[in-house]
């Protein structure tokens, strides 16, 4: 393959590159937004960037919470490029103890499934995980590349 051939798969690969970007919008007025993936934090409130697929990320609004989000509502993320249908992107708010409701939380999609997401205004909040069963509050996206936006106290 000559130079020039390189050259061109090196820049189809390149803007075939799966991405996904998660932003924050703290509306409280207290508190830090943190996003961690295997105990390790992302962020402390600033975009974050995954060159590649972000797989089984957590955020939460730390005002006295747990090393894992403990006590506080906290949103369960999958970044992922879909490679079969129904492989795709998924997230969801839990409540699942030891985490607790703790300040109005809301994410949704943007850059494809705009508009689908969840908001969780209270300690009974029908789109939050209360059991490990309660799959039917998964908010899918099908979409490459999408990303991602958590709002708290919206």
């Amino acid at each position: 393959m000559n130079l020039a051939a390189l050259v061109a798969v090196a820049l189809v690969a390149g803007a075939q590159a799966e991405t996904h970007t998660v932003v924050f919008n703290n509306l409280c007025g207290r508190g830090v937004p943190v996003l961690k993936r295997n105990g390790a934090t992302l962020s402390t409130g600033g975009p974050f960037t995954s060159n590649g697929p972000l797989v089984a990320a957590i955020a939460y609004l730390d005002i006295g919470c747990g090393a894992d989000g403990e006590g506080c509502t906290m949103v369960e993320t999958t970044l992922v490029n879909p490679t079969t249908p129904g492989s795709g992107s998924s997230t969801d708010i839990t409540l699942i103890p030891p985490h607790s409701f703790s300040v109005t939380t809301g994410f949704g999609y943007f850059n494809g499934c705009d508009g689908a997401g969840a908001d969780c205004t209270n300690a009974n909040c029908p789109t939050a995980f209360h059991q490990p069963d309660d799959t039917h509050v998964q908010v899918a996206c099908q979409v490459n590349n999408v990303n991602l936006a958590i709002t708290f106290c919206d």
